[in-house]
């Protein structure tokens, strides 16, 4: 990577990050479809509140809650100390966490640095991350392999989002032949190997050509959530492409449509449901319809950003435990214990 390139590249990382924070990025006239249900109340759980658990697992790995960090942000040092806050508050509470793209650290050792959260997540999985796309730009096994080593990761995800790529000005947009890109990674590397998209949703049919490539998580990012779509509009100088996205603010698959499709379709698949997410009673309902781990991703960031880190970790750590605790009195409310027997209620109720 030229120098060039890697002043553009962080510059690019900056902006998302501020536009994500300062600018109106939300899918507009879309939701997650999880405002459509409600949970039917148990007035008599025949539960001790201190006694629920949350506690699940996750490809062999112990989490203290079925709740994901989900990818936002790296290859710079102000990403890099985003990961970093990220990393020890979802140490501290037992969540997964995934890194943002990795393009940049794969293309230069540099900005590896600011992707190593081991140190400060030593025992939760770790999630790496390249787009599926840059198969068709030079990528390959290799660049997986190292992805997931600068990240001590547990396991790699690939991230589809063709709509954010053509809206993005130096946007890479040829996503032919990538099912056989993706069926040779899953059959070399060492890791499970998912799927997610950036929220728009992934479909019941595009969820099965995967899983019988070998892919063994789909996280569905629905819609309902962040638009990058309206992320990239706020980049663009291309006064064509900053109407068209205007088009586009409610494109997608809401989150909760596309958790029961590929739910029904694959009954057996490990599924994350992110896209929107901003509450525990949002993760319960994701995890009622089918989800195994329920992601947050921008409504973590303005606390995480913080420039003051010991401001922001504790303002995280209260995010955190805010989460939970819904969680858990929504699980309360409803008479489940255990994670399992959120995943098996029939509580959950369509509103219309």
């Amino acid at each position: 990577m030229s120098v060039d390139q890697q002043a553009a590249t962080a510059k690019r990382k900056g902006e998302h990050i501020r536009i994500c924070l300062q600018e109106q990025v939300n899918s507009v006239g879309i939701e997650t479809g999880l405002e459509r249900y409600r949970f039917k109340h148990n007035a008599l759980p025949e539960l001790s509140f201190s006694e629920i658990s949350l506690g699940t697992e996750w490809f062999g790995k112990r989490l203290g809650a079925p709740l994901l960090v989900s990818s936002m942000t790296g290859g710079t040092d102000e990403a890099g100390a985003i990961n970093r806050r990220l990393a020890v508050v979802a140490e501290e509470r037992g969540w997964a966490i995934g890194l943002g793209s990795m393009r940049a650290a794969i293309e230069n050792e540099e900005l590896a640095s600011s992707f190593s959260i081991r140190r400060d997540a030593p025992s939760v999985p770790v999630i790496a991350n390249i787009g599926a796309v840059q198969f068709n730009y030079g990528f390959g096994v290799e660049s997986c392999r190292r992805a997931v080593d600068i990240a001590e990761a547990d396991a790699l995800v690939l991230h589809l989002n063709s709509m954010q790529e053509v809206f993005q000005p130096e946007g890479d947009t040829d996503f032919r032949s990538l099912l056989p890109a993706i069926e040779q990674v899953c059959k070399t590397l060492h890791v499970p190997v998912g799927v997610k998209e950036v929220g728009w949703g992934i479909d019941a049919d595009t969820a099965e050509a995967l899983a019988n490539v070998g892919v063994s998580f789909i996280d569905a990012a629905g819609a309902g959530g962040t638009s990058w779509s309206q992320v990239e509009k706020f980049r663009s100088s291309d006064e064509l492409r900053r109407q068209a996205a205007e088009s586009f603010a409610d494109w997608g698959i809401p989150t909760a449509e596309s958790v029961i499709e590929i739910r029904d379709r694959l009954p057996s698949a490990i599924i994350i449901a992110s896209g929107g997410l901003r509450s525990g009673v949002d993760a319960a309902k994701a995890i009622a319809l089918g989800a195994d781990l329920a992601g947050y991703g921008r409504v973590l960031l303005p606390q995480a950003a913080n420039d003051s880190s010991i401001l922001s970790l504790e303002q995280l750590r209260q995010q955190f435990e805010r989460i939970e605790f819904e969680l858990r009195t929504a699980m309360f409310g409803i008479g489940a214990g255990t994670i399992n027997e959120l995943k098996q209620t029939k509580r959950l109720l369509l509103k219309y």
